[in-house]
């Protein structure tokens, strides 16, 4: 009977132990079936988590085939998903807003970056052949961004919070950053918003750094979005892509010193900063909150960019966080 008593409780156990592999199994993220991805980045630190997701071998690891897409410009980037070209993209909550006006496009599913009181993700930053050294200096100078994404948004909060009036920002539009570059070297164009590292590279070269969004991190942050049609269509594969993100962040943070080869060979790291950029923390899961998120609605009705009230829940999802 003891002998019984055991070989009934050693089964129990067994029985626990496979009954609590299946539950484990079920609750993976990974992709049940070999699913692809095209995701635009482009030459800026916020896609660099996927480079190192995809060097790990992280999105092979959920069962991912992660096609990455260079694009050079917001614009660019917004026809490709016009085109259904691609199914991921690194955004903001304001060209999100402006894709959904009437339908639900487009979704942000996570932050890719977001700027702390420590660390700037943009810069307003002057040409040294301008002479402008402080923000009072900028105002009525034409300040080179990218119209209708977050550069134009938090310019304008940015020199608002400045004391700036409506008259005394004055934008124009180059989209495409290695445009704004050329044209601040060239001393053809006053100043630029421009975002890490290209601003370090700047400044490097003689740039005057006017105003950095670490000032007002509250305003300031990137975001990885997907395709609406996408995420209803492949639910496991967005929250896999997610779990090899928040991966490769953990695996960023805990020694960012180990990744300048990958930035330079992934053209995010001019050459000339190996050795003098730090790489920042990268932000962990989480999404913009719903008051970050009517600021930027509240701005783009404000220009007359919008007029409808597009809810938060049609733009942003948390549900598929690791």
């Amino acid at each position: 009977m003891i002998k019984n008593s055991r070989f009934s409780q050693w089964s129990k156990f067994v029985l626990l132990l496979f009954v609590l592999s299946i539950f484990l199994t079920s609750c993976s993220p990974k992709a049940t079936e070999k699913t692809t991805i095209k995701f635009a980045v482009l030459p800026i630190l916020d896609s660099f988590p996927m480079y190192v997701a995809q060097q790990e071998g992280l999105f092979e690891k959920y069962n991912l085939d992660v096609q990455l897409v260079p694009v050079s410009s917001g614009p660019e980037r917004d026809q490709l998903v016009a085109a259904n070209q691609i199914d991921g993209m690194i955004n903001e909550v304001l060209t999100t807003i402006l894709n959904n006006r009437t339908n639900k496009n487009v979704v942000i599913v996570r932050f890719a970056r977001a700027a702390t009181a420590d660390t700037a993700l943009f810069s307003i930053v002057a040409s040294a052949k301008s002479g402008i050294t402080g923000v009072d200096q900028l105002k009525g100078v034409k300040i080179g961004i990218s119209e209708g994404t977050v550069i134009a948004y938090l310019t304008d909060r940015m020199l608002q919070e400045e004391g700036f009036a409506p008259d005394d920002i004055v934008t124009v539009a180059v989209p495409k950053i290695p445009d704004r570059v050329t044209l601040l070297s060239n001393g053809e164009l006053d100043a630029g918003t421009m975002p890490e590292p290209v601003a370090s590279l700047l400044a490097l070269q003689g740039a005057a750094i006017v105003l950095a969004d670490n000032k007002y991190p509250e305003y300031s942050h990137s975001t990885i979005a997907f395709r609406n049609a996408f995420v209803e269509n492949n639910p496991d594969a967005v929250k896999a892509f997610l779990a090899a993100i928040e991966e490769a962040v953990e695996t960023i943070n805990a020694d960012p010193t180990k990744w300048e080869a990958t930035l330079v060979e992934n053209n995010i790291l001019p050459a000339p900063l190996q050795g003098k950029f730090q790489v920042p923390s990268f932000v962990t899961a989480g999404v913009p909150s719903p008051e970050q998120y009517a600021d930027v609605l509240a701005w783009a009705q404000e220009k007359e960019l919008i007029s409808e009230d597009v809810p938060y829940e049609q733009c942003i999802s948390s549900e598929f966080l690791p």
